[in-house]
């Protein structure tokens, strides 16, 4: 009877280890499964950009200015913008996929607060995350966005010339945009119709317009001393994107600038969201903490939902 007990003993024994090896290696290969690497830089032009003249040092990291701030990559004289690719495992794969642009005042690109990090999530959602590094600082004698907003018009229109090689649908790319970068999305969210450069390529003859578009408090959408009337570069109209709006009271950017958005968006009859939150400043991307605004990235997971782009 002793030997029976103690044999039973041992096959329950080794049974829960069975069980415990087996509940690791699932947690590890999930993990693994789970993870992504991004691509390659990809060029989205071919050869020199338009207007590029080579005036332009060479591309250089821009150090913090702020000692106490955490570390951020802040990339300055961009003269050959790249996408970088986030994709989801394919079990995630909604198909969807979402440029991100970075802030940075049109003088650098904050490439991983608001880029890459911003990118990795998207993927651990199912999306395709992809960073625009667009053209920065400002050009001499042309407007502040028209570089930027090429880049943009170009990555959308080679994302959906190669969608099946990316694995996604060309009917389901939007862009994203933080500070400056959200000028950028809201200029390619509104111009659209016509291209700002000749196009050069197959890639070309794809339209440019977002299927969507994701607004983090952006900058420059209004002008101030005109009561704050819409920026003559983003003329918002019936065809403009469905729109998701985020901005805090408190942001030196002034919160009137995705609200006087989201009202022309309202007037042109364009399905938009607008989230206000009293506090939260300015430029913190998915790092905010102890502030409701904090929660912004479940308020945008829940929008894509409801639009059907996490549906697979």
């Amino acid at each position: 009877m002793k030997a029976i007990i103690t044999s039973r003993l041992r096959l329950l024994f080794n049974h829960a280890l069975a069980v415990l090896a087996y509940a690791i290696a699932s947690t590890v290969m999930s993990q693994s499964a789970s993870s992504t690497e991004p691509s390659p830089p990809i060029a989205i032009w071919p050869k020199t950009a338009p207007g590029e003249k080579g005036d332009i040092g060479p591309e250089a990291e821009v150090e913090a200015t702020r000692k106490d701030e955490r570390k951020t990559t802040r990339i300055t004289n961009i003269t050959s913008p790249t996408l970088t690719m986030f994709r989801p495992t394919s079990d995630k794969n909604t198909g969807t996929a979402i440029i991100v642009c970075p802030g940075g005042g049109y003088s650098y690109v904050v490439a991983d607060k608001e880029g890459s990090e911003v990118a990795e999530w998207l993927s651990s959602i199912g999306i395709t995350g992809v960073l625009l590094k667009y053209r920065v600082p400002v050009r001499k004698d042309r407007p502040r966005h028209e570089p930027p907003l090429q880049d943009a018009q170009r990555a959308v229109s080679l994302l959906r010339h190669r969608a099946t090689e990316f694995g996604i649908d060309p009917a389901r790319i939007g862009i994203m945009g933080f500070s400056a970068g959200g000028h950028v999305a809201a200029c390619a969210s509104t111009n659209f119709a016509t291209r700002t450069y000749e196009a050069i390529d197959d890639p070309d003859k794809q339209s440019c317009r977002p299927d969507f578009s994701m607004l983090i408090y952006p900058a420059y959408l209004t002008l101030k001393d005109e009561g704050d009337k819409l920026a003559p570069e983003v003329p918002v109209s019936s065809k403009t994107p469905p729109t998701f709006l985020m901005m805090t009271q408190d942001d030196g950017v002034r919160v009137e600038s995705a609200l006087f958005y989201y009202l022309a968006l309202k007037q042109s009859k364009v399905p938009a969201e607008l989230h206000l939150y009293p506090s939260g400043g300015h430029g913190y991307g998915l790092r905010l903490e102890g502030h409701t605004a904090a929660s912004w990235p479940r308020r945008a997971e829940d929008w894509l939902r409801a639009g059907g782009w996490l549906a697979k």
